[in-house]
This record gives structure tokens, sequence and C-alpha cells, in this order.
């Protein structure tokens, strides 16, 4: 099963849409969490200080305790304030702040020691408030009472807080947010260009302009050019290498081929015809070994060149057929591959279309992320059980008529060697056979 790769674009969007939609609201619920248990305790420390400043003020008497008319907290002091103070002596008031004269809440009874304060949320007529209670024992030089001190302020003081409070934070995530995607962008665009600098490296070695990685790169990047650079001089040192033991062999091979070739041996109508054979044979490998291995960097070979030059040889070799060539090519049409291979196969492809038509070949080539070639001709066509046959390895090359078979091995050989297809079929236009070539670029950019 071949699993799909991600584009590093995509990858990057799905980070961005990870922090905008999980962790920009994880953050933003965190801060409104914690900023409410900060308001919590500032409430616990300010009722705590206003507790202590109500004790502080009690004159108790032997009539009971008397409050001033006005205390010290000025929320206190106010009607309908969020903030209220009460005493209970056992489980009857005995006091109450200004602004509590309108407020309709009985404190919950908590027993406590003296002297430990007690703080939390209660909740009274479906309204939230946040109770400190402390039980005190008042004392004068006749007698000593027990007596409970209460402050609560409302819940809802809290929350209109916090309501500002997240409007402030929801602005600042929206700038964050804003500013998060444009700082990815930038970094992605900053981090991709040694990428795009190395693919267009690479790509001006496809296209033979230079010969090795010669760019600067980050850190991450210098082991990926230095492998690719010695993999290119490996290539190279291989290829002439490979290149001169050729050489060497075919003038091996021809020296003592060519002996026996002139010897008495070679009047024999046998005898040369395998000699004959041999030296096909010797020829067809030779070509397959130096054009057939294709290099590992293919080179942008333009196609419309070769095929002129195919041509004007052809009209030449075959002048007295008076052949009419129709030839369908851009300017923009490239062969991934090296020139030399690509002569080979549309000069055996043609030469065998030339030598089965009757008047008329045509040659039509078109490119979008596949290099499709088609050689048709208007001769007898190629019989469909032996098309099989004709690209198989080991067919003689003289078995077909018309001329078709001629290099077919070469051909065979050199479009496998390219991961390509090669194609015969009747022709649409014309009565006759077509080869079609096909080589999938969608993958190599």
């Amino acid at each position: 099963m071949v699993i799909p790769q991600i584009s590093l674009k995509i990858r990057q969007g799905f980070i961005l849409v990870f922090v905008l939609l999980v962790a920009l609201p994880i953050l933003f619920y965190s801060i409104g969490k914690a900023y409410y248990a900060s308001l919590v305790d500032a409430t616990e420390k300010t009722l705590e200080a206003q507790l202590y400043s109500l004790i502080s003020e009690v004159d108790f008497t032997e009539h009971g305790i008397i409050m001033p008319s006005t205390i010290l907290a000025p929320e206190l002091n106010r009607l309908n304030s969020d903030t209220y103070a009460m005493i209970y002596r056992d489980d009857d008031p005995v006091w109450n702040s200004e602004s509590a004269v309108n407020l309709n809440y009985v404190p919950e009874q908590i027993e406590t020691k003296a002297g430990a304060a007690d703080f939390r949320r209660v909740e009274y007529n479906n309204t939230a408030y946040w109770q400190l209670s402390l039980t005190v024992i008042l004392n004068n030089i006749d007698q000593s009472e027990q007596a409970r001190f209460i402050l609560v302020k409302r819940n809802d003081a809290l929350l209109r807080i916090m309501d500002g409070f997240k409007q402030t934070l929801v602005d600042w995530m929206f700038i964050m947010g804003i500013a998060i995607a444009g700082l990815m962008a930038i970094g992605f665009i900053w981090s991709a260009r040694p990428l795009q600098r190395l693919d267009k490296e690479i790509k001006a070695i496809e296209s033979g302009d230079i010969q090795e990685i010669k760019g600067l790169y980050p850190v991450e990047l210098q082991t990926i050019k230095a492998d690719l650079n010695l993999l290119l001089e490996s290539q190279q040192r291989q290829k002439e290498r490979y290149r001169a033991s050729l050489s060497d062999l075919a003038h091996a091979l021809k020296t003592p081929l060519a002996v026996l070739k002139s010897s008495p041996l070679a009047n024999d109508a046998d005898a040369q015809e395998q000699l004959d054979r041999i030296n096909v044979m010797i020829e067809h490998q030779l070509k397959r070994a130096a054009t057939g291995a294709s290099d590992t960097w293919k080179k942008q070979t333009p196609i419309k060149p070769v095929l002129d030059s195919i041509l004007s040889a052809m009209a030449k070799v075959y002048r007295d057929k008076d052949i009419i060539f129709t030839c369908t090519v851009t300017e923009k049409d490239y062969f991934l591959g090296d020139q030399t291979d690509l002569m080979e196969l549309l000069g055996n492809l043609i030469d065998n279309a030339c030598k089965a038509c009757r008047s008329q070949v045509e040659i039509q080539v078109i490119q979008s992320k596949t290099l499709c070639i088609g050689i048709s001709d208007d001769g007898p066509g190629v019989p469909e059980d032996k098309r099989e046959s004709l690209l198989t390895r080991g067919t003689r090359l003289d078995t077909y008529e018309s001329g078709h078979g001629v290099g077919m091995a070469i051909v065979s050989d050199l479009v496998k060697s390219y991961n390509g297809t090669l194609t015969i079929t009747d022709a649409d236009n014309l009565a006759g056979a077509q080869f079609i070539l096909e080589f999938n670029y969608n993958d190599k950019k």
C-alpha cells in the first residue's frame, strides 16, 4: 500500500490550524481559569482586611455591641453595594452594614472555633456569594462575649470583572492569532528557501547547466549537499570507466572478427551468416550498454532538434520513396534523458516506419505530465499476433517483412531503462502501424 505524501505547505497549514483552533482556545481557557482563581484569592484578602477593620471599630459595652455610624470600609457604607457585613451573637443578628439594609440574605451557619476564619462559596436564592466568617470573643472590664463577624461579596461582581477581562483577552488572542499566522508564514518561506535553491540547482544539473551543487545551505542540508555531490562525482567516474571499458571491448572484439571475416572460412555462406549475426549482436550489446544504462541524473533534451536531424537524414536515405513526413512537435517538448538515447530510440522507430511505409510517416509529440511520442506509417502494419513477440528480447531482427523489427531489441531495452512503455497499435489516421512511446514524468518533476 502506497502512503500518500503530504506536502510541507499542508503540514504547515495543519500546525497553524492546530495552534489557532486548539492551542489558543486552550490557552484562553487556562488564562481565564487562572485569572478567576486570582480574583477569588484577592476577594478573600479584601474581605479579611475589611473584617479586621470592623473588629477594630467595635465598641462592646454592657448594653451590647455598638458600631460607629460610618465605618472605614467605603463599600460597606454604600447602598446596593456588592459587599455586605453582619455581626451575629449566637444566631441573632445584632448589626449589619449600610450596604446590607435591603439585602435579603441569611448567612450559612458554620460552626468554627474562636479566632478561626472560614472562607467559602455559598448560594442563597440562586445567587452565589463569597462568604468570610470569623468568631471572636469581645471583652470589657466586666464581661466577655462571643460574636460572629460575617462579610459577604456577590460573585456577580467577580463575573463582571471576568467579562471585561475576557473581552480584552479575546482581542489580544485575535491579535496573537494574526501575528502567529504571519510569523509561521514568514518562517515557512524562510525555511523553504534553501530547499527551493537546492531544487533549482538539481534542475540545473538535469538540464546540464552545472555539474555539481555549489550553493551555501544551512547545517541541516550540508550533509545532503555533500552526499549528492559525492554521488554525482562517483557516477561521472563510473561512467567514464564504463565508456573506456566499452571502447576497449569494441576494439578487442572487432579485430578478431575482422580476421575471421577475411579468412577462407568466410567464403562459406553459413559461416558468413553466423559472423554477420555475431557482428550485429556485438553492435547491439555495445549500443545497449553505452546508451541503455540510464543516468541517475537525466538531462532535459529538446526533442525538436533531434527529430529535425533524423528526418533530414531519412529524407536523403529514402529519397527514392519520396516520403511525406508530418511532424507535430514544439520547442518546449523535452526528453528527460541523454540525447544519444533519444536519437537511438527515434532513429530506429522512424527508420522502421520509412522502410514499412508506402509514402507517409507521421510523428506526433504530446507532453503534459507524461511524454507521449507516436510514430505512424501507411504501410501494411504489424499483425496483432506478432506485436508482443516483436518486443521480446531474442527475436530475430530479419523475420518480419517490410522492415518492422529492425533495432527493436535496442529500442525495447532503452524504453525499459527509462521506465517507459512501448505500445504497438494500428495507426488512426494512416493504414499502417503506430508505435507509441510513453514516459511518465509526474513523479520526477
